[in-house]
């Protein structure tokens, strides 16, 4: 019988980790997001969301898997590959950001005990359903398999472009923002109601919203990539409101570079998408 024991205690020790390893009581209050996405991730999650985690005396860690303009298929293939060409930014508990180039998502999904990982499509093809969902079941099924069970998927809703961008994917919405952004609604309406992710980020309404202010259809720095201040604050704000189920309006954070009323045009338009993200809501200021 102790033979026996003894076997299966050695044979226990010596399984593969399969998951990746349960939070400690040590990191249990500490909040950790993976994105696994492009400039638009870098837009919405690299700035400003761990300022207002900090404001709200909430700890965070944030990492973000990019390369530029990467599509769920680019993603998705270099799954399969296991490809390390990936720039993988992090910022710390303290505030501290690194950088490091040639990382794979798979071990970017084991760095940390990730409780979210984000996905999205490419701005291109990000209200193109049928084409979101030619990969997105594959990658989702692989980050299921490496992440610990306790971690919640959850999905990127992207903006729609300032309606006079010259981005070349703008003509898969015959170069109409309003187009583009109902097709957003409807991919991740769809997306949303599958109940395959924890929840649905709504970004693209939060600037949508916000394009409904005093500061109009000046949301993007080049047409598609938001303002590099407010634009960049209120994509952060929703994804404040969303990780936290805190109210941003209540928290006093405000990037230097924004303006009061920009500020609470960002966090007014962000906290009325959280509340109806597939519905445009009017900002009045």
């Amino acid at each position: 019988m102790k033979n026996i024991l003894l076997f299966l205690l050695i044979t226990t020790l010596h399984l593969p980790v399969v998951f990746g390893q349960k939070a400690t009581p040590e990191d249990d209050d500490i909040l950790k997001i993976l994105a696994i996405g492009n400039s638009f991730s870098e837009d919405a999650l690299e700035n400003y969301l761990y300022e207002l985690a900090a404001t709200a005396d909430k700890k965070i860690v944030i990492g973000n898997m990019y390369i530029g303009g990467a599509s769920l298929e680019l993603h998705t293939k270099n799954i399969n590959e296991d490809k390390a060409n990936y720039s993988y930014r992090k910022i710390d508990l303290d505030g501290t950001k690194t950088t490091r180039k040639g990382i794979s998502i798979s071990n970017a999904l084991k760095d940390e005990n990730w409780d979210y990982i984000s996905l999205q499509q490419a701005s291109p093809y990000s209200g193109q359903y049928d084409i979101i969902m030619k990969s997105l079941p594959q990658l989702l099924d692989y980050v299921k398999g490496v992440v610990s069970p306790d971690t919640k998927i959850v999905y990127h809703q992207t903006w729609a472009y300032q309606q006079d961008s010259k981005h070349e994917g703008f003509k898969n919405y015959n170069k109409n923002q309003m187009t583009m952004y109902n097709d957003i609604v409807v991919a991740t309406k769809r997306i949303h109601k599958s109940k395959q992710f924890a929840f649905v980020a709504p970004a693209g309404t939060a600037i949508q919203n916000a394009r409904t202010s005093s500061i109009g259809d000046h949301f993007t720095r080049d047409g598609y990539h938001l303002d590099l201040a407010y634009g960049r604050f209120t994509a952060a704000c929703v994804w404040y409101e969303k990780l936290f189920r805190l109210d941003v309006r209540k928290n006093r954070y405000k990037p230097k570079n924004v303006s009061e009323l920009q500020a609470n045009i960002a966090k007014d338009a962000a906290h009325k998408a959280v509340k109806k993200p597939f519905k445009i809501s009017k900002v009045m200021r």
